[in-house]
């Protein structure tokens, strides 16, 4: 059998530059090498303590240790996500083309309904969290997830194909408290090519 292996952060698809305007590279760097490596090393601290408690068959609180590695097992897949669905300024945005396209203009009507629900989804979501397209191959219907926290709300067993992170650090830095305007910026920075391929893996 292999080795039970840890969680490691990713490396960028890109530069920490390359999302300017919409995301300086202060704001990327703060965000990716210290936010999403806490929730990675937040993980691994969990998993060792699982663990340990097995190796000296000792007690543990399993309600508040699960709880605790749900939120970082999911800020770390969601920011997985984040980072792929987003291309340089001037490689990203617009409409997407392909088969999102059609799944977008069947579940939603168009792309400017979708476009509004998903950023309506995005400026709601009480305290920290992310919205999320998803789609699930049982019902072919295109669901829009407001997740709160990194672990409230999402639905069981669907496909995540594209995500937006709301949480204050995703923009604070650039943006204050103004969630609005960076979710508006995020949308001439969006990888149509990854969302399209996240729906090809859907089976």
């Amino acid at each position: 059998m292999e080795k039970i292996k840890s969680f490691t952060l990713p490396k960028l698809p890109y530069d920490y530059n390359a999302l300017a305007p919409y995301i300086s590279e202060q704001q990327l760097k703060l965000h990716h090498d210290k936010h999403h490596q806490a929730y990675v090393n937040g993980a691994n601290a969990t998993f060792e303590k699982l663990d340990k408690s097995r190796s000296e068959n000792a007690e543990i609180d399993m309600k508040a240790t699960l709880k605790e590695l749900s939120f970082n097992v999911g800020g770390h897949i969601l920011h997985s996500i984040f980072w792929e669905n987003m291309a340089p300024a001037g490689k990203g945005g617009g409409k997407p083309s392909g088969a999102v396209a059609d799944m977008i203009d069947m579940g939603f009507g168009s792309f400017e309904r979708f476009k509004k629900e998903f950023t309506t989804a995005a400026t709601s979501v009480e305290g920290s969290g992310w919205a999320a397209l998803a789609v699930h191959p049982c019902i072919g219907r295109p669901l829009i997830m407001q997740i709160e926290k990194h672990n409230v709300n999402v639905y069981p067993s669907f496909k995540i194909l594209m995500v937006l992170d709301v949480w204050e650090h995703a923009y604070y830095l650039d943006y204050k408290n103004e969630r609005p305007k960076f979710i508006e910026a995020f949308w001439n920075i969006v990888n149509w090519d990854y969302v399209n391929k996240n729906l090809s893996l859907v089976k």
